[in-house]
């Protein structure tokens, strides 16, 4: 029917295309995503009115994005990770109830079938860094404890590098480690104190944020991927609460419920009970589960 075209025009340009789609043909979800994304898309473009310069440019640099991915770096989930769209999907893929920790984004290099250690290993190989315990707890939303339980934690070097960053300068598979919760929910391992890093800035996204004037650096943070049966597993980061990056992090991973201390111990006996040459740093990073 002639009635039912929508010829397109600037005020209707967002009906027009989403005309083009017959519904019963295509799947609900994706008319559902593609009609909401036509008519966010034309009403930035309205809003900016980008001459056909700055559309090109636009274009240039997702092309300049493309190139820049590999299988082992993605530019756009990078892009997204810099315009906090990563951390958006994360936290509504994730909400829990009241009272258990929240997440964030996973990174880009973690790594499966990391090895698993008996509480109080050193999961610094190369013994560089500035020693540091971690212990804690993992409990339930009622605060009981939960047994067995399997933490699995990686973090960055002293210099802000992870081991697969530096092949043949790191060992396979430094500060990383599995444990397990004790029957009161426990764990403790020892590590080296974090340190911030950049994210990779040397393609069109770090173009972008120089650009921005926004820099490239995440603060010094401690992954844990945490779970157990009968419970949702997290993926979440610790942060040093006197890191430089902490308000500003490039990838707004930070959470303030996931800001934890670290204290500097100097105690001879403590340094001797838990097995270190000299001070160190103690950190707790307790973490709570909900129910499947």
């Amino acid at each position: 029917m002639a009635n039912d075209i929508v010829y397109f025009s600037e005020e209707q340009s967002e009906d027009a295309v989403i005309s083009r789609m017959d519904r019963s043909k295509v799947d609900p979800r994706l008319y559902s995503v593609m009609g909401s994304l036509i008519k966010h898309l034309h009403a930035f473009i309205k809003e900016v009115e980008p001459t056909n310069d700055e559309w090109m440019a636009g274009v240039k640099f997702l092309t300049r994005t493309g190139h820049m991915s590999t299988d082992w770096r993605q530019e756009f989930i990078l892009l997204s990770d810099t315009l906090g769209v990563s951390m958006l999907v994360e936290t509504i893929n994730n909400r829990k109830p009241s009272g258990a920790t929240e997440t964030t984004v996973l990174g880009p290099f973690y790594i499966s079938d990391a090895p698993r250690y008996p509480h109080g290993a050193n999961i610094c190989l190369d013994g560089k860094g500035e020693p540091l315990l971690v212990r804690g707890r993992v409990t339930d939303i009622d605060g009981r404890p939960i047994k067995g339980a399997l933490l699995d934690v990686w973090q960055a070097n002293d210099e802000g590098f992870y081991d697969v960053q530096q092949k043949g300068t790191q060992p396979d598979m430094n500060l990383r480690g599995i444990f397990e919760t004790g029957a009161d929910g426990s764990y403790w391992f020892k590590s080296v104190k974090p340190r911030f890093y950049p994210i990779p800035d040397d393609g069109p996204v770090g173009q972008l944020l120089a650009a921005l004037a926004r820099h490239p650096f995440r603060p010094a943070h401690i992954h844990f991927i945490v779970g157990a049966d009968g419970f949702r597993p997290i993926t979440t980061h610790v942060f040093d609460p006197d890191d430089p990056y902490l308000a500003t992090d490039a990838v707004f991973g930070v959470k303030e419920s996931l800001i934890v201390e670290f204290h500097k111990v100097d105690d001879p006996a403590e340094i001797a009970r838990v097995g270190f040459d000299g001070p160190y740093w103690e950190t707790v990073c307790d973490f709570v589960l909900a129910k499947a």
